[in-house]
């Protein structure tokens, strides 16, 4: 069952491709939350799950009839939050952090349709086992600029795959939009 008529509240360019390449057809409005307002006091998947369900709250309010479709993703290091990198130096604290030992992606994705009663979130998670890093490769990666907007600071699908040894579980997932999940929330609707 393909469902094409939904908003994405999201400005993430990869959810955006994941999606049309799977043959959906959807508008985007992007959520005005402000992340920063969300406290990191609770656990990662608690974290990433109320973001996705904030991010879909958002919108669906604006557009009470339709399916909107939320998600958020963020790298659990030892249980440590970690989200997008502010500036160089943090990019580059996170992938010595991230790159020295195995690290969790989480995304969650929240499906809202207000006239419907419809608040359902759920979440992926994928743990990323990552090859050590020289200073050079660290020094190659933050010169690119790959890191921006990205959770982790890196992306599997850009030249974070290069640093990567294997994951155990969805690729999808660690670029940023766990397919799998979303085509199983999608069947249970």
């Amino acid at each position: 069952m393909k469902i094409n008529d939904f908003i994405l509240a999201s400005a993430s360019p990869r959810r955006k491709e994941l999606l049309e390449k799977a043959g959906y057809e959807f508008k985007i409005v992007v959520s005005d939350i402000d992340e920063s307002n969300i406290s990191q006091d609770m656990p990662p998947i608690q974290y990433a799950c109320t973001l996705a369900l904030a991010k879909a709250k958002n919108i669906a309010e604006k557009f009470p009839d339709m399916l909107v479709v939320g998600a958020d993703t963020i790298a659990d290091f030892n249980g440590e939050i970690i989200g997008k990198a502010e500036d160089a130096a943090h990019a580059e604290e996170i992938t010595r952090k991230l790159f020295n030992q195995p690290h969790k992606i989480i995304t969650a994705i929240a499906m809202i349709k207000i006239n419907d009663g419809l608040e359902k979130v759920e979440y992926d998670i994928t743990t990323v086992y990552p090859r050590k890093m020289t200073d050079e490769e660290i020094a190659e990666h933050i010169a690119s600029g790959t890191w921006q907007d990205k959770a982790g600071a890196y992306a599997i699908q850009e030249s974070g795959d290069k640093f990567i040894e294997k994951i155990d579980g969805s690729l999808t997932n660690v670029m940023g939009f766990s397919m799998e999940l979303f085509e199983d929330m999608i069947k249970k609707l």
